[in-house]
């Protein structure tokens, strides 16, 4: 159960932090998540991905920079070739930036993952772990069926039409 809210949790931090971002940079505000859920699923991955490394790994800042940002990063990559192979969309290219591997990754944004990792494994999941498992299971069985079906409505229209921009149906 905690897993569950793990993800959505770190989908749901990650798209405030993808627009933030955009609004900094004055960067493209596409959507990079799901059709209705303000959630990002590649961060939710990347988080889980950084969490399960081992935990004398977080006895070691440096270590947890590296492992975190790679591990983030695979994470990152197979999200973005899921996308690409099954649902046929991109949501991101990196290509003409530092270290990108065929668009999907770039050394940039692994260091980023790499710095997320700190303060995620030191602060902020140490925090939430507690609430995150005191979420009682009927929340959690409701949660994980609307999170489904808006998987399944998301990914069928991406399919369908093999554009992102269909999940925009706020800017009509």
């Amino acid at each position: 159960m905690i897993w569950f809210w793990t993800f959505v949790t770190y989908s749901f931090l990650g798209f405030l932090l993808e627009v933030a971002f955009a609004r900094s940079t004055r960067g493209r505000p596409d959507r990079k998540c799901l059709l209705v859920l303000p959630l990002c699923p590649v961060y939710g991955l990347g988080a889980g991905a950084i969490l399960l490394l081992p935990r004398w790994v977080d006895a070691q800042p440096l270590l947890l920079f590296v492992l975190g940002g790679l591990a983030a990063t695979a994470a990152e990559y197979l999200m973005a070739l899921f996308y690409e192979k099954v649902l046929g969309v991109s949501f991101w290219d990196y290509r003409g930036l530092p270290g990108s591997i065929q668009g999907r990754v770039c050394l940039p944004f692994s260091l980023a993952w790499g710095l997320l990792a700190l303060p995620l494994v030191y602060w902020v999941h140490p925090f939430l772990a507690p609430l995150l498992g005191a979420v009682p299971p009927p929340i959690t069985f409701l949660a994980a069926l609307t999170l489904l079906a808006d998987l399944l409505l998301s990914g069928t229209l991406l399919r369908r039409t093999g554009d992102r921009d269909c999940l925009k149906w706020y800017a009509a």
